[in-house]
């Protein structure tokens, strides 16, 4: 009989490069207003969905940007947040 070994969780923790975060922080500071879906984020930046996970997570925690009613990334001052 073989016996199954519990599954063990992995954090991956992916850095995020500061010139990527400042482009995007610039973009939505240059266009007030913006409002991108996820695929829409990931074509803009061409990212992949792991890399854009990490760049809205990161800017998200720092309170740039947050999701709006219908899920898309926007600037917290554009909901009045």
């Amino acid at each position: 009989m073989i016996e199954a070994t519990p599954s063990v969780r992995v954090a991956v923790s992916t850095a995020v490069p500061t010139e990527l975060l400042q482009r995007v922080r610039a973009e939505f500071l240059e266009m007030p207003g913006m409002r991108l879906t996820e695929p829409q984020f990931r074509r803009l930046w061409a990212l992949d969905p792991t890399e854009c996970q990490c760049v809205t997570t990161t800017l998200v925690n720092q309170g740039v940007l947050t999701r709006d009613a219908g899920g898309r990334f926007c600037r917290r001052e554009d909901l009045g947040v």
